[in-house]
């Protein structure tokens, strides 16, 4: 008798959900939502985290309410908008990837992060072109070791006598605090790094952009909605899991906001382009500042591998719906989409030799703020949805749009550029398409194509 297929708990879930919030963003977001509001920014990490929690709401509803789950099908919404939600996820996706290499780089060999960064990024693209993906055990594992490195990390904060200055042998810092380009350091001559020095006495109004930075530890949510049909209780573990990973998420950022402004004070944290490494390059014990170190490269590498994965993953979907050039869903043996991998593996490294790590953070994150304003439209536009679900959606979509608007002007516009490219190139590529498909029975029914 065979045995029935393995279901994942809901346990399990929350686990999974919380290995797509100890990614990058516990790593690299602190010092640039601090150069933006200064001691305000943990009003930042609140106000991300209601966002958040919203993301979490309308996504539950639209994957309960009908049978394509939580990705955005044709009659959500009309098809202009539903390109611009696919296009915004996959950009997302990327550039998360790009942020989370360069991030890595800057813990694993501070004096060349951006080749580091390269390094990781053609690894990961071999790897998932051959189907390697992250286990529900692997994520077990990272979870475990992200609470271990981080607790050091708020202890070392916590009870340090106050700011220092950082050792010699810290990460080189970036105006910006993750401005990771180049030689490794962020100067005035990088865009994103001056947009953030001109605020040179964050305040209040910068409570915005540091809920956009800080929101960057929530991009991956969705994960457990796309578990689907593999849940033991889809209901409840859609609902309930990722709703707790945003609470423990935001108990562990508001921690360490406390012991890095405690340990580095805000400017020394919004000067840090990597601050966990920096409070730890404070403390008497190198063993200690090692442990948060591999933590740290340990968390996102696996961002990268599952960042990648999953815009390759879209990709791929975008094409099998026509919406980009068919080589794309090409699969392998495994069953991987490995044309979109590498595909999509190019245009990651392109961002990582042309971004800073910040750059890369904001165009991830407004990129993911744009899908999930979307997503919201599309929960308004479901029948017979309860009268919470809509305010949930309204809010939620102005709260998305109104942090995407607070982000630094030029990654914005960029990225801007960048969904309004990728838009017209599916839109292009779905005509183009159709014409053909419309053209092929004329072909096959010309007279002397059957007879030969």
């Amino acid at each position: 008798m065979p045995r029935p297929p393995y279901r994942i708990p809901t346990v399990t879930a929350v686990v999974v959900a919380l290995s797509a919030t100890f990614g990058t963003g516990l790593y690299a977001a602190l010092g640039p939502a601090a150069a933006s509001a200064g001691t305000w920014f943990p009003l930042g990490v609140l106000l991300a985290a209601l966002l958040a929690l919203g993301v979490v709401g309308s996504t539950a509803h639209l994957s309960l309410a009908r049978p394509a789950g939580p990705e955005l099908a044709r009659g959500d919404l009309p098809v202009p908008a539903l390109r611009l939600g696919a296009v915004a996820r996959v950009t997302s996706r990327a550039a998360a990837g790009s942020a989370a290499a360069l991030v890595f780089g800057a813990h694993v060999l501070p004096t060349q992060p951006v080749t580091i960064a390269v390094v990781a990024v053609l690894a990961v693209v071999a790897v998932n072109a051959f189907g390697v993906r992250i286990s529900p055990g692997a994520a077990r594992g990272l979870v475990v070791g992200t609470v271990l490195a981080l607790t050091v990390a708020i202890l070392v904060g916590l009870r340090s006598d106050g700011p220092h200055a950082v050792l010699s042998s810290a990460m080189p810092a970036a105006a910006t605090g993750a401005g990771i380009a180049g030689d490794g350091a962020g100067t005035p001559d990088d865009p994103a790094v001056a947009t953030l020095q001109a605020a040179i006495e964050p305040g209040p109004l910068g409570v915005l952009a540091a809920a956009g930075f800080v929101f960057l530890a929530f991009t991956g949510l969705s994960r457990v909605a796309e578990l689907g049909g593999s849940l033991r209780d889809p209901v409840r573990a859609i609902r309930r899991a990722p709703a707790l990973a945003v609470v423990i998420t935001t108990v562990l950022l508001l921690l360490l906001s406390a012991a890095l402004l405690r340990g580095l004070g805000a400017s020394g944290l919004a000067s840090a382009s990597a601050p966990l490494a920096a409070l730890m390059d404070t403390s008497s014990s190198a063993q200690v500042g090692v442990l948060v170190r591999v933590g740290a490269a340990a968390a996102t590498v696996a961002a990268l591998l599952g960042a990648l994965s999953r815009a390759a993953a879209g990709a791929a979907r975008l094409s099998r719906e026509g919406e980009l050039p068919a080589f794309l869903g090409r699969g392998g043996a495994r069953g991987t989409p490995w044309v979109a991998d590498l595909t999509l593996g190019v245009l990651t490294l392109a961002m990582t030799l042309l971004l800073s790590a910040t750059t890369a953070i904001v165009v991830t994150v407004v990129a993911a703020l744009v899908h999930h304003a979307v997503l919201h439209a599309a929960v308004l536009r479901l029948p017979g949805r309860p009268v919470r679900a809509a305010v949930v959606a309204v809010a939620g979509g102005v709260g998305c749009l109104a942090v995407a608007a607070s982000m630094p002007p030029w990654p914005l516009v960029a990225t801007a550029g960048a969904l309004a490219a990728g838009w017209v190139l599916c839109a292009v590529t779905a005509r183009s398409r159709a014409r053909a498909a419309a053209e092929e029975p004329v072909r096959r029914s010309d007279p002397e194509e059957q007879a030969a």
